[in-house]
């Protein structure tokens, strides 16, 4: 996949995008996702997550204007 994102950038400033089931969440954040079964998560290099979002796109865009170099993870 071709991607516009630095895949060379400082891993300080990298972050990790992955999609979360909607399942696998606490019950007050399903009943928040509504109809959406998949949502993405964007993580920091310690693991620590930063934004769920419904659209990976929008995980990306994010990530980009906060100054931060997104990496899909599986």
């Amino acid at each position: 996949m071709n991607t516009p994102y630095d895949l060379n950038a400082d891993v300080g400033r990298m972050v990790y995008v992955k999609p979360i089931s909607v399942d696998a969440l606490p019950q007050d954040v399903r009943a928040q996702a509504g109809e959406l079964e998949q949502l993405f998560a964007v993580h920091d290099a310690e693991g620590q997550q930063l934004a769920l979002v419904a659209d990976r796109k929008l995980a990306f865009a994010l990530a980009v204007q906060n100054d931060y170099a997104p990496q899909p993870l599986h």
